[in-house]
């Protein structure tokens, strides 16, 4: 007898075709006077079905911020403005991207608007969110000094407590 390993709309790893596809529908093969099917194959939309050992699920790994991450402020060029229309701004023509990921993309935009609004401000925030993941562990050690030495004095403490209170809000409590 045989189980669904996979359910619709799942996404998995094709391994003959080398590429990830949505499971579009499960296909149970039936036998009278069985509960339950023989055979269970899955249609990706390939042109012909898969079973199960051909598949292979995608590996949900948590994500953990701060772990060898390197963010940068990048520039990018402004197009809704030309370099004279914003002389004002700390980098005329430009504006900040925060880049989260190795390559030169993705991560933390702000709308040309705002940008224009306060240049200065949304300069400062770049900056920092490109700083995140050094501050993260800095207030990780900070938490784990203060877990190992119960005895420091009590400015360090209180600034251990609101550290370990602040990554519990991020999703990342200490332990």
């Amino acid at each position: 007898m045989a189980k669904a390993h996979f359910h619709k709309n799942q996404r998995v790893f094709v391994r003959p075709v080398g590429t990830w596809a949505l499971v579009e529908r499960v296909v149970p093969h039936w036998t009278k006077g069985l509960d339950e099917p023989i055979r269970v194959f899955y249609d990706v939309g390939l042109g012909r079905e898969f079973s199960a050992d051909e598949l292979e699920a995608e590996q949900d790994k948590p994500y953990r911020p701060g772990e060898g991450e390197i963010w940068r402020v990048l520039r990018q060029h402004n197009r809704w403005q030309r370099p004279d229309e914003c002389a004002h701004h700390p980098h005329p023509g430009t504006y900040p991207v925060v880049v989260t990921a190795e390559s030169d993309w993705g991560g933390w935009r702000v709308p040309g608007a705002e940008y224009d609004l306060d240049p200065d401000r949304v300069e400062a925030q770049a900056r920092l969110i490109a700083q995140m993941p050094a501050l993260r562990r800095l207030a990780e050690t900070l938490v784990q000094i203060a877990r190992l030495h119960p005895d420091l004095p009590a400015e360090l403490g209180h600034l251990a407590r609101e550290a370990r209170e602040v990554l519990a809000e991020a999703g990342s409590p200490v332990e």
